[in-house]
């Protein structure tokens, strides 16, 4: 009996490889000969960079950068073993988790010290570059990074302006004369698993805005301000992506890589999974379970559980997904390649209590599918 454990972090409760060693632990309380095989994923937000590192054998490294504020910070990404590829996320440094509340202000934050941190992983002399832009404070368009990587961004007098989601709508042109010419000669992947645009009211300030400190007024003007970025950017660096799925990302920062840095943009879920060699692993399992803090619509379009399902459903392999909480239907799920779904709240409880005990509430609802699971085998083929 071959079963891959192939989960996300359950936010605020359990690392990936914490929900990992729960679920071992259930399924060996159901079947204790189970040859089980453990893999922890990410979909690029948050913790993307530790797993990566962590599969490619890699080490980690610690940098001095700008947090949003301009106020310097430790940040950590990974490096794979042989120092080709560097695993970076833009949360270490221009992450929401960095303010405090009373913080938040997208008019003011930068992603400055995401381009710092790529420009070490450049004097590293690395070839290859996975960036995932989960998690920001910023909706700057890229400039911060950019600048840190030498480009310069001037008003209509001459004036150089400095990076923030305020000054996007004063940028009359763009300066590509200092930018780092290893950006050119090095890979670059960015982990993305949203599809809006730049602008607009689907786009970076209306959808995200209001999480990371807008109020409307401010929503209206960094949602011009990114307009304005998209004609300077289209005009000085011949090509408009304002509109290509994932523009808006990470504060428009989607749209920056694809300008600045020339980077492709893919979901950050398929990512993982190849650099793991998920599939491999999916072909030889006779079940696979995964599984996510929130099991609801949003996964449905582009989350591990949803890769997962695809990869499971062309190989015929079972999938059997634990979650927090469970806010999809069964002909959602079923829709989805989910074979089996089921939340871990196995009583009425609140949110610190979930959370508190949910190491066990992950292992004893692992157990319980284990048994289902293989009842119903048995019972179909006796």
């Amino acid at each position: 009996m071959n079963i891959l454990v192939a989960p996300d972090k359950f936010r605020g409760s359990l690392e990936a490889a914490e929900v990992c060693d729960a679920m071992r632990d259930g399924i060996l309380k159901a079947y204790p000969n189970a040859n089980v095989t453990t893999i922890p994923l990410a979909d690029g937000g948050e913790g993307t960079s530790k797993i990566l590192t962590r599969q490619a054998k890699g080490t980690e490294v610690t940098v001095t950068v700008m947090d949003p504020l301009n106020r310097p910070i430790e940040a950590v990404y990974g490096l794979s073993e042989d120092k080709d590829v560097a695993f970076i996320e833009m949360a270490a440094a221009s992450g929401l988790g960095l303010l405090a509340i009373e913080e938040r202000n997208p008019l003011r934050t930068s992603t400055f010290g995401t381009g710092q941190l790529i420009a070490d992983a450049l004097d590293r002399g690395v070839k290859k570059i996975i960036l995932g832009i989960g998690g920001s404070a910023t909706t700057d368009g890229g400039m911060g990074m950019a600048e840190a990587l030498g480009y310069s961004f001037k008003d209509s007098e001459g004036n150089t302006l400095l990076p923030s989601g305020q000054s996007l709508g004063n940028i009359s042109s763009i300066i590509v004369r200092n930018v780092d010419q290893r950006i050119g000669l090095t890979s670059i992947t960015v982990a993305c698993d949203v599809t809006n645009p730049l602008y607009g009211p689907e786009g970076a300030a209306y959808v995200y805005g209001p999480q990371k400190g807008a109020d409307p007024e401010m929503v209206a003007t960094l949602d011009q301000g990114l307009e304005n970025l998209a004609q300077v950017a289209t005009r000085a660096l011949g090509r408009d992506v304002s509109l290509v799925p994932g523009a808006g990302a990470a504060g428009g920062l989607g749209a920056g890589c694809m300008w600045f840095l020339d980077a492709s943009l893919k979901d950050g879920i398929s990512i993982v999974m190849e650099q793991s060699n998920v599939a491999v692993l999916v072909e030889k399992a006779d079940l696979v379970i995964t599984g996510e803090g929130k099991v609801d619509e949003q996964t449905l379009s582009g989350k591990v559980v949803k890769g997962l399902a695809g990869l499971c459903r062309s190989y015929n392999v079972p999938l059997a997904v634990v979650c927090g909480t469970l806010q999809i239907t069964s002909e959602q799920a079923k829709a989805a390649g989910m074979t089996y779904a089921v939340s871990v709240l196995n009583r009425p409880m609140d949110l610190n209590a979930a959370q508190r005990d949910a190491y066990g509430l992950v292992s004893d609802a692992t157990f319980q599918l284990m048994r289902l699971f293989f009842f119903n085998r048995d019972a179909i083929s006796s």
